[in-house]
């Protein structure tokens, strides 16, 4: 709403349709200058014949407006074309932000945007050519919220996080959940201060029940940039973005979609007996929630399975896979007023890092990232275990070690947990298929590139003394920087070997590096351990194939949860 000589102007009455143009542009006074329409994004010069201003959408009123010249049939096809022409950009930012859908944009909406500049922590390009990492985070803050949801004076903290991973040719994303009860170290983090300054946070090591991962934001005055470098230490992926949302996100957004559908396996009563918990109560079966329930269903638990922030997790999955589905399916898109409302409520709710800190950076990211197709964005959750030191609550959980370190490993090969759509090269699977050599025969030098101190010695000791190797020597460690994964390198002359012990080890056959000179008779292969080896006798993780045993759901299906 506004006012303007003591009259209430209707934001809606704002907007009128310029009969020349078949475009939509702002209402001056009378005596003003002539209005001007909204600039094609970037500055883009309008090629022969298409309209020379962006569609801006007039929210609509019913009964229409008065004043307002009816569009001819020419101008809504007009109209309707450009709408739809932004659905791929839409789409793509709903599916990073997971509660956001700015799609195309005036510099009415840069207002709107908050950005925090993280430093070195992020990457200060918008859009990339190769795989992008963007970290989604939900924060609880009720600063100016009145009490309504507890403590007022609660800065905030990483209550919902995701980690989202495009990979490079874009056929594929992984929407990766963090746990907030996660017991982490936390990195020393440098701060961007009011006056330009920058302090440093100190690291907080990992002791038996703290830090947990969501005191990276907010606890002790860390950003945003505290909880990217977090991640960083925890996977070992370098995160290039980050986009923030809090509690009225989720209201205003599902509100200006029309709501999310939501499906239940059982009833749900959100109010534990100290009066917490969300308030949320639905019975069994689908939902379509908006406003302050569509809030209750983020953030409720007390009355799930477990009652855990794990059990919530799968719900926050559920809810964003519906958005992607509702703004590609639904009537938004086609909607003038519903977008200027969705463009709206996105912008004003987001907080971004500077490097895509305007609308025209948001839209760059958006379309780029939106050549993925729903069917291949999968969401997971990081894999974790009960936190061992405590015995009795099990409120906390710790990364495990075994799974965890697979899944990392799958996203940073961009493989697709839903199976990559991308076949391995012929030449690769081909390495593992023919004869072997007797075990007897195999001759193998074992260097250490990247894993624990002694791996080599115990590895040559092992194939020595439990698999029969005739040779196995102990190279000591590698020479150069240590590698992520494990190779062996041989000569054509020793195919046969080389099959022989990749069957011994269980590596894949990315793995194998075959050479172009023979070895010749006598000579040795070479075996460099990586950082992905986990012992003598445990099998590799293939790189190319999803590690089993992850929980996910695809973006695409709907599924009741609960």
């Amino acid at each position: 709403m506004d006012a303007q000589d003591g009259r209430y102007i209707d934001p809606a009455d704002q907007w009128v349709l310029d009969p020349e143009t078949g475009t939509y542009r702002l209402r001056l006074d009378p005596g003003d200058a002539p209005a001007a329409t909204v600039p094609p994004q970037g500055g883009r010069r309008a090629r022969r014949g298409e309209q020379r201003s962006v569609q801006a959408p007039a929210p609509s009123r019913e009964g229409g407006r008065r004043g307002a010249v009816k569009p001819s049939r020419k101008a809504k096809r007009s109209t309707k074309g450009k709408v739809l022409m932004w659905t791929a950009g839409t789409l793509g930012f709903v599916l990073l932000a997971g509660s956001a859908g700015a799609y195309f944009l005036y510099r009415h909406f840069d207002g709107n945007i908050s950005t925090v500049d993280v430093g070195t922590a992020g990457n200060k390009h918008a859009t990339s050519h190769d795989a992008v990492n963007i970290l989604v985070i939900g924060t609880d803050s009720r600063v100016g919220l009145s009490g309504k949801y507890g403590d007022s004076d609660n800065i905030g903290h990483a209550d919902t996080t995701l980690l989202v991973h495009v990979a490079k040719d874009r056929s594929n994303a992984t929407v990766m959940s963090i746990p907030r009860d996660m017991i982490v170290g936390i990195p020393a983090c440098p701060t961007k201060q009011k006056d330009g300054s920058t302090k440093t946070i100190p690291a907080t090591a990992r002791a038996d029940f703290s830090p947990r991962f969501n005191e990276s934001l907010g606890q002790a005055g860390r950003d945003p940039g505290c909880t990217m470098r977090t991640v960083t230490q925890i996977t070992g992926l370098s995160i290039d973005h980050f986009m923030m949302v809090d509690f009225e996100a989720v209201k205003t957004l599902s509100t200006a979609v029309g709501g999310v559908p939501i499906c239940l396996t059982h009833a749900i009563d959100d109010t534990d007996p100290k009066g917490q918990g969300s308030h949320l109560k639905l019975t069994e079966g689908p939902h379509r929630v908006a406003g302050e329930q569509a809030l209750q269903f983020v953030r409720t638990r007390h009355s799930l399975t477990n009652g855990s922030d794990l059990d919530r997790i799968h719900l926050q999955q559920q809810f964003l896979g519906s958005m992607i589905r509702e703004m590609k399916s639904g009537d938004t898109l086609s909607d003038p007023g519903k977008l200027f409302k969705l463009a709206n409520a996105a912008t004003s709710a987001l907080t971004v890092d500077t490097g895509i800190g305007s609308v025209a950076k948001l839209t760059g990211l958006a379309k780029d990232l939106s050549k993925v197709d729903p069917k291949n964005i999968t969401f997971t959750t990081l894999p974790v275990k009960d936190n061992p030191a405590e015995i009795k609550y099990h409120a906390t959980v710790v990364v495990d070690e075994t799974r965890a370190p697979q899944l990392f490993r799958a996203i940073k090969n961009d493989v697709s947990l839903t199976g990559s759509p991308k076949k391995k090269p012929a030449a690769a699977d081909a390495r593992l298929r023919g004869p072997k050599a007797d075990p007897s025969q195999v001759r193998v030098a074992v260097y250490n590139g990247g894993g624990p101190q002694g791996a080599a010695r115990t590895t040559q000791e092992w194939l020595q003394g439990t698999k029969g190797v005739g040779h196995a020597g102990n190279g000591g460690n590698a020479p150069g920087a240590k590698q992520q994964r494990t190779s062996l390198t041989y000569g054509p002359d020793q195919a046969d070997q080389a099959r022989a012990l990749a069957a011994m080890m269980g590596l894949p056959a990315s793995a194998l590096r075959p050479g172009t000179d023979a070895a010749g008779p006598g000579a040795d292969m070479t075996l460099t351990l990586g950082a992905d080896y986990r012992g003598a006798g445990v099998a590799f993780a293939d790189p190319d194939k999803p590690p089993a045993d992850i929980q996910t759901a695809r973006a695409d299906k709907k599924e009741c949860v609960g």
